[in-house]
């Protein structure tokens, strides 16, 4: 089942976060930042965090919001499954949640980024299969090796 996020899914999500291996613990700890700004109402009241849950608690995240200065225009943030629930269908039901949701609000873009390092390969197989597609590669962005790659998909031909 997808639904909002709720303060009492904080945990789950960042044990989710840890246990994929792909964070440094600075980035983890920017990612209970940014949900502790979510809960207090510090973000923008459109961004939203959903969560996948296998009625024992999240086992699937996803976080998404606007694009400043453009109309229409969505980044997704992250979207994580946990390891032991991976290969299920859960993270393709995350982003088609999101798509729709986003879509049946009238926007017109997604875009997500992501790394270009070889541990990544399985995120943008992941996306090429959702029908994304590669829009720009910055070489050597993150550090030396590791570019920045950014997908898109057209939700809507809303100019």
């Amino acid at each position: 089942m997808i639904r909002a996020i709720a303060p009492d899914d904080t945990t789950a999500v960042m044990a989710l976060a840890k246990a994929i291996g792909l964070f440094t613990p600075q980035e983890l700890e920017a990612l209970g930042g940014m949900l502790s700004e979510y809960f207090d109402g510090n973000l923008s009241k459109d961004c939203f965090w959903i969560v996948y849950d296998d009625h024992r608690g999240p086992v699937g995240t996803a976080y998404c919001a606007p694009e400043a200065y453009a109309s229409g225009t969505w980044n997704l943030y992250f979207i994580a499954v946990h390891p032991s629930h991976q290969s299920k269908g859960y993270g393709g039901k995350l982003l088609e949640y999101v798509e729709k949701t986003l879509a049946e609000r009238g926007e017109r873009l997604l875009l997500v980024e992501t790394s270009g390092l070889p541990e990544l390969e399985r995120a943008r197989k992941f996306y090429r299969k959702n029908g994304y597609e590669e829009e720009a590669r910055i070489r050597e962005f993150y550090k030396a090796g590791d570019d920045k790659i950014v997908f898109r998909k057209l939700l809507s031909d809303r100019k």
